[in-house]
């Protein structure tokens, strides 16, 4: 099994992630279980953001590092809140106040508007070492649409109001399995799985 250290601190993000690297054959390290500083997320892109995370965090711990960037991508908003996802209504309070306040912003911006269709994206990448020339870069994505009242109990962040309209429910009414199966994370996941299947 292939250790990995992963550049999050959200524990939502943590535990979707455990769960679905560990059938693929990796044991996942929390960053902070280490001591790991958060990196600065500086930039427009998904990619861009999470090579920073990961060679931050093989720089810290000498170890190879995976980090996911992802988002909520809104077709009638240009894309927003895209990379500014987790801090689209301001960085004040808990992680579950910031998505309470980030689904209300989203439900109030998108008014009046009838496209309501959306995507998750999910980029990862891992780096071997900090400053490995090659990183593995892999991307899922996720197609929905927004509703205005939130509903379902599961997931985090924008889950309540994204609906999967094939499956007439939104993410936080799956179970964890479920999302955990069909999430764009997990089609990052396995994408990058793969490419290391199929690396010399």
């Amino acid at each position: 099994m292939q250790r990995l250290v992963i550049a999050s601190n959200n524990a939502g993000k943590l535990r979707e992630l455990s769960a679905i690297l560990a059938p693929l054959g990796f044991e996942t390290v929390p960053q902070g279980d280490l001591g790991v500083p958060e990196a600065e997320e500086p930039h427009h892109t998904f990619v861009e953001n999470a090579l920073a995370k990961a060679r931050n965090c093989a720089r810290h711990t000498g170890l190879a590092a995976l980090a996911d960037d992802s988002g909520l991508c809104v077709e009638a908003l240009g894309g927003a809140p895209g990379v500014h996802s987790a801090y689209f209504a301001g960085r004040l309070g808990t992680r579950e106040e910031r998505d309470r306040a980030n689904n209300a912003l989203l439900v109030d911006k998108l008014a009046g508007q009838a496209d309501r269709g959306a995507h998750y994206v999910c980029v990862i990448v891992l780096v071997r070492h900090a400053d490995d020339p090659e990183p593995v870069i892999t991307e899922g994505r996720w197609r929905g649409e927004i509703v205005d009242l939130p509903r379902g109990a599961g997931g985090f962040g924008y889950d309540p109001h994204f609906l999967l309209p094939g499956l007439g429910r939104t993410v936080a009414e799956l179970l964890a399995a479920e999302k955990n199966r069909l999430s764009h994370r997990a089609i990052a996941a396995e994408r990058l799985a793969a490419r290391l299947r199929g690396a010399d």
